[in-house]
């Protein structure tokens, strides 16, 4: 009973910090002015993404302490946590190097990695692979990618929210139907956490943004959804591959882009808007199309395949390229990485 009144508390906490980080933000001209590489035209405030971070590290305190989360999990999403949003919060109200903060990425992606105490065995075509120490190198990359392209695809009313909000509730589904009871119990309440934590903040986002989100928040919910996908796949071997393929939406865009900017010789860390999501806003001339267009695809597409994978139904690396490869070509069809807005 005490789960549901702490994720209750949690959405109201959320809500009321969102609105007031936009009146601090207001009175201390924390905005974000339009460039030609927005996809916004009206001066917004942002950092309201702060809310879902101090929403969620206080929820998870509390979790904690009531027993519902392992010390060792807790510990893992919070420290990881703070010094994401840490580095974020600094980078919205100045600037850091970009070298620094990718230091201090990999730094919080490893605490997150000596919490969580190994890397999960992947079921790979049926096989359980452990990768050791091996693995441990790949969970930094793979943290270290998580934080950064949730703060790519950060770009439009809604998005990176919605995605947070999908995430949490599909996973949650997706792990009741897949693992034997009693072995998901802190799996759900993180989850229901991590909902109730960007759903506070999404009423202020969409469909039109009265802030947004900022480094702080989005950092923060990628490397906490990374570490959240390697701690459920510690339950299950298939898990991993399961949830990799329903944060494909994300993982496609991002590294498709990213890619393309790269044989086509581009300065990767200088700011664009070639991802898919911002060329169909302006194809649309809306933003609100765009985000519900990737809820449809979480719900209809990537979440019935991503099941198949958690049951055993389909073998992880084949169900995740039947589900990736239409968002592929979507961006290939569409220009990502390509057609930027001056263009």
């Amino acid at each position: 009973m005490l789960e549901p009144i702490v994720a209750v508390a949690i959405f109201a906490c959320s809500f009321a910090l969102t609105w007031g980080l936009r009146i601090y933000a207001l009175k201390n001209n924390v905005i974000d002015v339009p460039n030609q590489r927005s996809s916004h035209s009206v001066p917004t405030p942002r950092g309201g993404g702060v809310a879902i971070v101090i929403s969620f590290l206080i929820g998870i305190v509390v979790l904690c302490a009531l027993g519902f989360v392992p010390v060792s999990q807790m510990l893992s999403l919070f420290i990881a946590g703070v010094v994401t949003a840490v580095v974020g919060f600094l980078d919205d109200h100045g600037h850091i190097a970009a070298r620094w903060r990718l230091l201090m990425h990999f730094l919080a992606a490893a605490s997150g990695l000596y919490f969580l105490g190994q890397f999960p065995v992947i079921d790979l075509f049926g096989y359980p692979l452990s990768a050791g120490w091996l693995g441990m190198i790949f969970g930094l990359v793979y943290l270290a990618w998580m934080l950064n392209l949730y703060n790519f695809m950060d770009g439009i009313n809604g998005l990176a929210s919605m995605e947070a909000i999908m995430f949490a509730l599909l996973s949650g589904l997706m792990i009741m139907f897949s693992v034997p009871d009693g072995m998901e119990t802190s799996q759900f309440a993180i989850m229901a956490l991590l909902g109730c934590a960007a759903l506070g903040f999404i009423f202020w986002n969409f469909p039109t943004a009265k802030i947004f989100m900022g480094d702080a928040g989005s950092g923060f919910l990628g490397i906490t959804i990374g570490l959240i996908v390697l701690h459920v796949a510690l339950l299950d071997s298939k898990l991993f591959l399961a949830e990799i393929c329903l944060l494909g939406v994300f993982i496609v865009d991002a590294t498709v882009t990213l890619l393309r900017r790269l044989i086509g010789g581009k300065k990767v860390y200088e700011a664009h808007a070639s991802h898919t999501y911002q060329i169909l806003a302006r194809k649309f001339g809306s933003h609100k199309p765009v985000t519900l267009g990737a809820f449809v695809i979480n719900v209809v597409w990537l979440f019935p395949l991503a099941m198949l994978i958690a049951t055993g139904s389909v073998t992880g690396v084949v169900g995740v390229v039947i589900a990736w490869l239409p968002l592929v070509v979507l961006a290939y069809r569409f220009g990502a990485g390509v057609k930027d807005k001056d263009r």
